[in-house]
C-alpha cells in the first residue's frame, strides 16, 4: 500500500472526514471518523503532514495531533475554497484541504498555544460586555424618549437618564419605571465587570515586557499592547511590517490588471479586534492633533494638511501596526523621529 504523506482533515463537532494522499497526490484513503476516534486514528498513522482549516477547535486539534509526531498546518478557509470541486460536502472539503496543503506557495496559520488562546479570551469577553452595555444604553434612551426625556449622545451622559428613572417625580410612569430599573441594574453590573477586566488587562500589560515596550508607541495603551501580544500571530511569521498590517486588514484591496494599479477600500481582512482597536486609537490621536496641534513638518501634520480625516486615521493605524511589528521583532522602545527645522 502506498504510504500516506498528507492528510486533509475536515473538522466538525461529531463526525470528521479524513482524506489521505501520497507524495504524488494520489488518493490513499477517504475515511469518516467520529470525534472519539480521531486521536486513535492519527496515532496509528506514520508521521506525515496533517492539514486543517483554521476554524473553531483547529488549534486544539492541531496541538493534540502534533503531540503524536505529525506536522500540523492550518490553512485559512478562503485559501481552501478554490480547491473544492463542484459539490460541497465533507469529503470534498477534506480533499480540498489536502490538495491546498500540497501547494508550494500556500500560506499557513501557526498553531496557537493554550496560554495564548486563554489570553485572548479576556478581549473576547470584554467585547461581549461592551456590546451588551451599548445595547442597554440604547434601550434606555429609546424607552425614555417615548416620554419626552432625552440626553446628549455618548455613554457619559446616560447618568442623566438614570437620574430621571430613579426620581419618582420625573414623570416616568410607574409601570415603565419598574422595568427600566432592571435595565439600570444590568447596566451598572456590566460597567463593573468591564472595569474589572480593564484592571486585569492593565495588570497584564504592566507585567509583560513586550506589552510594556509597545506602550511607548503613541496611541498604544495597555489594552492594545496586551491585545497585540495575545491575539497576533508570532511576529517572526511575517516578512515585514507591511505584511503584518495587511494581515490585520489595514491595507487597500487591489484590483490591478494590465499593468495598471487600482487600489480600493481597506480590505478589512484578518484580525477584526486588533483592527478595530488600532483604528479607535488612531482616531483619538487624530482628534487630539487637530485640537492641540502637531509639530510642523511631521508626518501627521503633512497628512492632515492634504488628506481627509478618515483616510489619515486608517493610514496612522497602518503605521502604528508596522511600528508594533518592528518592536515585537527587533526589541527596543519607540523613538519619535526628529522633525527638520
Amino acid at each position: 500500500m502506498t504510504e500516506v504523506t498528507t492528510i486533509g482533515l475536515d473538522l466538525a463537532k461529531i463526525v470528521f472526514q479524513a482524506h489521505g494522499a501520497d507524495a504524488a497526490g494520489t488518493i490513499v484513503f477517504r475515511r469518516k471518523l467520529r470525534r472519539e476516534q480521531v486521536l486513535a486514528f492519527f496515532a496509528a498513522q506514520p508521521p506525515c503532514l496533517v492539514a486543517m482549516e483554521a476554524c473553531p477547535g483547529a488549534h486544539h486539534w492541531g496541538r493534540e495531533i502534533g503531540k503524536l509526531g505529525h506536522m500540523v498546518k492550518l490553512i485559512a478557509p478562503a485559501y481552501v475554497k478554490p480547491f473544492v470541486k463542484r459539490q460541497k460536502n465533507d469529503a470534498a472539503d477534506a480533499e480540498a484541504i489536502c490538495e491546498a496543503a500540497q501547494r508550494p506557495t500556500m500560506r499557513f496559520v501557526p498553531v496557537k498555544s493554550e496560554e495564548k488562546q486563554a489570553s485572548a479570551v479576556i478581549f473576547r469577553t470584554r467585547d461581549v460586555l461592551v456590546g451588551q452595555r451599548i445595547q442597554i444604553i440604547n434601550a434606555i434612551r429609546g424607552h425614555l424618549s417615548e416620554f419626552g426625556l432625552i440626553a446628549p449622545q455618548g455613554p457619559s451622559h446616560v447618568e442623566r437618564l438614570i437620574t430621571q428613572i430613579e426620581d419618582p417625580a420625573s414623570g416616568v410612569p410607574e409601570a415603565a419605571r419598574c422595568c427600566l430599573v432592571i435595565l439600570v441594574e444590568a447596566l451598572r453590573r456590566l460597567q463593573g465587570q468591564a472595569k474589572a477586566l480593564d484592571a486585569e488587562i492593565a495588570a497584564r500589560a504592566k507585567a509583560d515586557d513586550t506589552a510594556h515596550r509597545l506602550m511607548s508607541v503613541p496611541g498604544i495603551g495597555p489594552l492594545i499592547a496586551t491585545a497585540l501580544e495575545a491575539m497576533a500571530s508570532p511576529a517572526e511569521t511575517f516578512r515585514s511590517g507591511r505584511d503584518f498590517a495587511a494581515w490585520i486588514g489595514l491595507t487597500p484591496i487591489q484590483r490591478s490588471t494590465g499593468g495598471k494599479e487600482r487600489l480600493g477600500r481597506t480590505s478589512r481582512m484578518g484580525e477584526r479586534t486588533l483592527r478595530r482597536l488600532l483604528i479607535i486609537a488612531s482616531s483619538a490621536v487624530v482628534r487630539w492633533a487637530k485640537r492641540k496641534g502637531v509639530p510642523s513638518g511631521s508626518w501627521l501634520h503633512r497628512m492632515l494638511a492634504r488628506k481627509p480625516p478618515m483616510l489619515v486615521i486608517v493610514a496612522l493605524a497602518n503605521k502604528t501596526a508596522r511600528i508594533a511589528w518592528a518592536l515585537m521583532t527587533k526589541g527596543g522602545i519607540y523613538r519619535a523621529p526628529s522633525v527638520a527645522a
